[in-house]
């Protein structure tokens, strides 16, 4: 197939004084900040579903956007032609990874044994298009949540059978991603909740969740899968209630159910959001569990109470994203860009701005995490914040050898205690310098 975005030229680096809205005003790839390349703290991936496949259908009217590439869509060839088109994309605005679903891949068969084979032919496709380029897979998942049979959950299904299909969806999405080199395996539990507690047996479901996602860690172990598999938070849509809420009680659920050695979190800021958290709060419980392992990258409209999959254009949520990341020594994973275009922009040139958008919103986030932290003036508070723990009763408190006796003991002999002011406006008026210097 010849050139699909023509007249669209490889995405320089312009820096920030640019007006060209084909160039990067602060990814530079190869600038070092805190001692590693911009592009080794912000390994980038592209959303096989989003970027060539959504064509900004919704509830309430048709696509606008033609993500036919030439081919007729729900045809092998309409599957080889989004190859050609996310390879040509990704070389053209300096994207390294991707991640897909499997169905993101080809249309389904007419049964597991059709979808599988044709999963082989795509991903050899894929591998031939990977020689000679450093593309590369991030993480690999399996879609058990668009199909009709999975309407009462994948793994939670009330149903022996559709729980089978969801093993065969995972084995077979686990062997295109060992194939394909992946770094990750994600599960996003799409379905696996409920609607209503009147015909649901909420352990059961959680039990039988944990034994599929045991026999992916075993099938996953057995065929040289060494990555980190994930679990990706989020607490409604489609389900009313879906049992991954949040990161805590995600990161609860594994370690309830011995899955916390193999498994991290994919936190999304939107999923987040939808929680009633800031995207900070869930990367924030991650890392202090040892289990921050990647990220999709988006945001949503604090107007609007759905998962819109904006991409990203907080500078603000992005600086705090990357202090949380930077903390915890960067990640197992990636940055995957689960965002989409908005439905009126529909254009192939839309769809580089919103990469564009996207990669400099991160850049940015970055550049000014790294400042804060080496201005040190938030993390000095905050470590003053806590210094009556460094001596005295505090100490023995942190050193577990005061009891609660003396605990009352000491109380008894204070008077009036003064924690200390939080100074919140002051750290916000520091982070706004931090943001708004040069």
């Amino acid at each position: 197939m010849g050139e699909i975005f023509k007249n669209i030229p490889v995405i320089p680096y312009e820096g920030p004084a640019s007006k060209n809205p084909l160039a990067f005003k602060y990814y530079d790839a190869d600038r070092v900040i805190m001692g590693k390349k911009m592009s080794e703290h912000l390994p980038f991936a592209m959303a096989w579903w989003h970027n060539l496949g959504a064509t900004g259908v919704d509830m309430f009217g048709q696509g606008t956007a033609d993500k036919s590439f030439g081919a007729t869509p729900g045809t092998m060839e309409h599957a080889k032609a989004k190859v050609d088109a996310g390879f040509e994309f990704m070389k053209k605005v300096g994207i390294k990874y991707f991640c897909f679903h499997d169905v993101d891949l080809v249309p389904e068969g007419k049964d597991n044994a059709e979808t599988a084979a044709r999963l082989d032919e795509i991903t050899d496709y894929i591998l031939e298009k990977m020689k000679g380029t450093d593309i590369k897979c991030l993480w690999g998942t399996a879609n058990m949540f668009g199909n009709p049979r999975f309407m009462n959950g994948a793994g939670s299904s009330n149903c022996a059978d559709v729980f089978c299909c969801a093993a065969a969806q995972v084995k077979k999405a686990l062997d295109c991603t060992v194939k394909l080199g992946g770094r990750g395996y994600v599960f996003w539990g799409g379905r696996e909740g409920y609607e209503t507690l009147l015909n649901t047996d909420m352990a059961f479901e959680q039990e039988n969740i944990a034994r599929l996602m045991h026999m992916a860690v075993d099938y996953g172990r057995s065929i040289g899968y060494k990555g980190d598999f994930y679990i990706e938070p989020k607490p409604k849509e489609p389900m009313k209630h879906q049992y991954d809420f949040d990161a805590a009680t995600a990161i609860g659920f594994l370690r309830a159910h011995g899955l916390d050695k193999d498994f991290k979190m994919n936190i999304e800021a939107n999923h987040a959001t939808l929680a009633g958290h800031t995207f900070q709060h869930d990367l924030c419980v991650s890392r202090i569990n040892g289990m921050l392992g990647s990220i999709d990258a988006n945001q949503g409209d604090t107007l609007l109470g759905w998962d819109t999959d904006e991409f990203p254009f907080n500078v603000y949520d992005a600086t705090l994203c990357m202090y949380e990341v930077l903390k915890a020594g960067g990640l197992t994973g990636g940055f995957n860009f689960d965002s989409k275009n908005r439905r009126p922009s529909n254009t192939y040139e839309d769809m580089f701005y919103a990469f564009i958008l996207g990669m400099d919103t991160f850049a940015l986030g970055l550049i000014k995490a790294a400042k804060m932290i080496e201005d040190g003036r938030i993390d000095k508070f905050v470590e003053e914040k806590y210094a009556s723990y460094k001596t005295g009763i505090g100490k023995k408190i942190v050193s577990g050898e005061a009891t609660l006796e003396e605990c009352a003991a000491y109380a008894q002999k204070l008077g009036n205690v003064d924690p200390g002011s939080g100074r919140q406006e002051l750290l916000e008026s520091i982070m706004n310098q931090i943001l708004f210097s040069e």
